[in-house]
């Protein structure tokens, strides 16, 4: 288990975010702390405030969608060192390419299990 995680996770859903967080936790990840934000604009407040360790966002989100959250992090230089996984329900790979390059260290296809979380997240956070 990995201990004492701050997790920012974006997504528009409620549900969705609560869904994530059971999955992190059940893949074997000690969050301390859950920072939820409702959008990509609510994400950037949040980073603005909060040091994460890990930051878990949708795709696909009214106001600022996911990438364009990714590029501002990047732009404006947030969330430091933490790795960005996104979330999609996206079949194509488009998006992934997009968010890949755009500076995002992985992603999860909906619907996942807290198995493909753990393969995706924890290789993030373990120190090489």
């Amino acid at each position: 288990m990995i201990a004492g995680i701050t997790v920012l996770i974006v997504d528009d859903s409620s549900v969705m975010r609560k869904i994530v967080e059971r999955a992190l936790r059940q893949a074997g990840l000690n969050l301390t702390k859950v920072v939820e934000a409702g959008s990509g604009r609510e994400g950037l407040t949040a980073l603005e405030r909060e040091r994460v360790d890990l930051i878990v966002s949708d795709i696909n989100m009214p106001n600022m969608d996911g990438l364009e959250f990714l590029r501002q992090i990047r732009a404006q230089r947030l969330g430091g060192s933490a790795p960005v996984v996104m979330i999609t329900t996206e079949s194509g790979e488009e998006h992934v390419r997009e968010a890949l390059a755009a500076g995002a260290q992985g992603y999860i296809r909906k619907p996942f299990t807290p198995d493909q979380v753990r393969d995706r997240v924890l290789p993030l956070l373990v120190p090489a």
